[in-house]
């Protein structure tokens, strides 16, 4: 489950702004017929960010621990959407060696 508190902080944080929350929406994003993710994004507003005025924002369990890991993807050039900000995110992890 997403803590507004906390994500309104990772996007200060990650981004160096403010934000509000606007609402929430379930995303299923499906690789090869399988389930790659699933979950909630959290839609921020951004106050002040110099390039772009919306964030989406969620967190999940980190593998045998019990922190959490925040992500906050900008809503910019091919991420205009929830679901875009998900496959962004599954790329970026992907990638890291």
């Amino acid at each position: 489950m997403n803590n507004i508190k906390n994500l309104k902080k990772a996007i200060l944080d990650l981004h160096g702004c403010k934000s509000e929350w606007v609402e929430s929406l379930p995303i299923k994003e499906v690789f090869q017929g399988q389930t790659a993710w699933e979950g909630v994004v959290e839609i921020f507003e951004l106050i002040d960010h110099p390039t772009t005025k919306k964030c989406y924002a969620w967190s999940h369990a980190v593998d045998g621990s019990s922190k959490r890991k925040y992500i906050a993807v900008l809503h910019d050039g091919p991420v205009d959407s929830p679901e875009k900000a998900v496959r962004a995110a599954i790329v970026s992890e992907y990638r890291k060696p």
